[in-house]
């Protein structure tokens, strides 16, 4: 049996709710397994499409076959390349307040070795941080490249609030059968993590890199099996806390996206308020690590 293409991609930005959409939808849709994440259109490419298939299961049972990519978002490559390989496919944005999703997505990176710098200087060092959150624009080339039909935009407080209803939108768009979240599930929504700087920022950098080399290569099983290992301790964690965002660099960041908001505003024609002011508590701005 030939591997199947994604009819669907969940293309983020990171840390839009993204690790708990992967984990609802991995046991009624057709996944990559055991990576979470490929990289294939942004990254691997090159590797070819029958790399890019080995990642999924032969059987696919009628299920709907997707992936969940946030690092596609902002990416034209990845945009283009998806248009190319698989031109029918169907595509979800998921928004969420700019300024806490780059907090939230600095901490993550900054965790796992991908960074060496403060906030400030990743902010400056680091194009992903704020052109992911560049909503409006992307989306628009999102829409142009596949077509606004292929392309559903929700948003990141709507998963939070009503999980039920925001999946029994979601499938009805990739044409999966409305299912119903168990408690665990939903309570795995309003789960939070509290991650720290690594104990030793260049060990935790070289065992990320050697990750992604054997992801490469086809070796996730290793990859995901020492994840679930105790051995994940010597890389991850046992650093100092992250300290809070200065509030002036929030403000900043409120004021540089407030064109962005607005124009998604005008698009879904959704109030963001919220978004455009640090009405919200910027300790608390990092409570949801899904």
């Amino acid at each position: 049996m030939v591997r199947a293409l994604p009819s669907f991609y969940i293309v983020g930005p990171p840390r839009t709710g993204t690790s708990w959409l992967h984990e609802v939808l991995s046991r009624r849709t057709v996944l990559p397994h055991p990576t979470k994440e490929t990289r294939f259109f942004d990254v691997h490419f090159q590797r070819g499409v029958d790399w890019y298939r080995a990642h999924f299961p032969r059987h696919v049972e009628g299920r709907p076959v997707g992936e969940v990519a946030p690092t596609y978002f902002a990416s034209s490559e990845a945009r283009e390349r998806i248009a190319r390989v698989t031109p029918t496919a169907k595509i979800i944005c998921i928004f969420r307040n700019p300024v806490e999703r780059i907090q939230s997505l600095y901490r993550v990176k900054r965790a796992y070795g991908m960074i060496p710098w403060n906030f400030e200087q990743a902010i400056l060092h680091d194009p992903e941080l704020v052109e992911s959150g560049k909503y409006a624009t992307h989306l628009k080339e999102w829409q142009r490249t596949l077509g606004e039909e292929r392309v559903l935009p929700t948003v990141y407080d709507d998963l939070r609030e009503n999980p039920q209803s925001y999946v029994n939108h979601l499938a009805d768009f990739i044409d999966l059968p409305r299912f119903e979240l168990s408690p665990a599930e939903v309570q795995y929504v309003h789960a939070s993590e509290s991650m720290t700087h690594p104990r030793n920022f260049h060990r935790t950098r070289r065992a990320t890199a050697v990750a992604d080399w054997f992801k490469a290569r086809r070796l996730d099983r290793l990859v995901a099996a020492v994840k679930k290992s105790p051995l994940k301790k010597l890389f991850l964690g046992g650093g100092p806390a992250f300290s809070d965002i200065p509030p002036e660099v929030c403000l900043s960041l409120y004021d540089y996206f407030r064109g962005e908001i607005e124009e998604l505003e005008s698009m879904l024609n959704r109030d963001f308020s919220a978004w455009k002011a640090m009405e919200i508590s910027l300790t608390s701005s990092l409570r949801a690590a899904i």
